[in-house]
């Protein structure tokens, strides 16, 4: 096989049905995985190589087969060896909701739709046997923003005054996400797959879950709605906040939890591009964080937020905002 396929491969596809498949690198994400699609005949599955120490297939497994569990559709394991970092899955084919779109942006309202949909389906079942998503773990998310983003526009910020901000905008956020739903936590255009191809409203596969929680059923619905890696139009945003509020009555508090989780997710991501620059060298990512900036900014217009809102205007200047004018050292 060739040098650049993971160690192990062959003893591992040996005790599975796809023993001698044709093997074909796929583009990876964001982390440290690696894709392959693998054919026999007219068949197909996907290999993910999630190699330890720097990552850990234990969760990805353990969500994927909760999902399935009940009635989701997250891909079948097919086989695994998470010592290696070798997860052999259910091929959902290459037909990503982002892609479909831009080709066929009539049918964006009905795509949204299903996925909203899907997502009710999700917040309706008792949440997974997951961690909380707590005042810690937002808190730790929320902290990539000034410990990656403002040094390297060369801003000294109020970090402490940053913490607090937060547990104040998020106190009351936190008190009424208890039971919890599940959060899958990326569900956005690029991590929904379109299941049936030509058919806008057919069924939709989920990816990327691994790091799911227990928390507010506000969030996905902002990763999705606020999505980093493409322009969704406030009109459909409002449109499937709607779709989404007729489902399941999220209660009046609602509109302000979705501003908040927008921020601070929205604050995480910006964090977590400046990372991905900095640190593994993948300038792409930079070019998407004005897009966050645009969203965070409306999401910090909500009085919800006034204590993070003030501490952006005391420590970051409005020519590094939206606009993105600072250069990244």
């Amino acid at each position: 096989m060739n040098a650049a396929l993971p160690e192990g491969l062959d003893s591992f596809l040996g005790d599975t049905r796809w023993d001698g498949a044709e093997i074909v690198p796929l583009v990876g994400d964001a982390s440290f995985r690696r894709y392959f699609r693998l054919r026999m005949g007219d068949r197909s599955a996907m290999l993910m190589h999630a190699p330890p120490p720097e990552e850990d297939t234990g969760p990805f497994l353990h969500v994927a087969r909760w999902l399935n569990e009940n009635g989701m559709r997250g891909p079948e394991i097919l086989g695994a060896r998470p010592e290696e970092g070798l997860v052999l899955i259910e091929d959902f084919g290459d037909q990503r909701m982002k892609e479909w779109i831009d080709d066929h942006p009539q049918d964006e309202s009905a795509v949204y739709a299903r996925a909203i949909d899907a997502l009710v389906k999700l917040q309706s079942l008792p949440a997974g046997p997951f961690d909380p998503y707590d005042m810690a773990v937002y808190q730790r998310e929320a902290a990539l923003f000034v410990e990656w983003y403002c040094p390297a526009v060369g801003l000294d910020v109020d970090e402490e005054g940053w913490r607090t901000a937060w547990d104040k905008a998020l106190a009351p956020l936190i008190e009424r996400q208890q039971p919890g739903v599940t959060v899958l936590r990326d569900y956005h255009a690029e991590n929904v797959m379109l299941l049936e191809p030509g058919k806008p409203h057919g069924e939709q596969g989920l990816i990327d879950f691994q790091d799911a929680l227990v928390g507010h059923p506000a969030y996905d619905l902002v990763s999705l709605l606020q999505d980093a890696r493409r322009d969704v139009p406030e009109i459909l945003e409002q449109e499937m906040l709607a779709r989404y509020r007729s489902a399941c009555d999220p209660g009046e508090h609602f509109e302000a939890d979705y501003a908040r989780l927008g921020a601070q997710r929205n604050a995480k991501i910006v964090g977590i591009f400046t990372r991905l620059y900095k640190r593994d060298a993948k300038p792409r990512y930079l070019r998407m964080i004005p897009r966050v900036w645009k969203a965070m900014e409306s999401d910090l217009e909500h009085e919800a937020l006034a204590p993070v809102a003030e501490w952006f205007a005391a420590n970051i200047p409005q020519d590094l905002r939206a606009a993105y004018g600072g250069e990244i050292a």
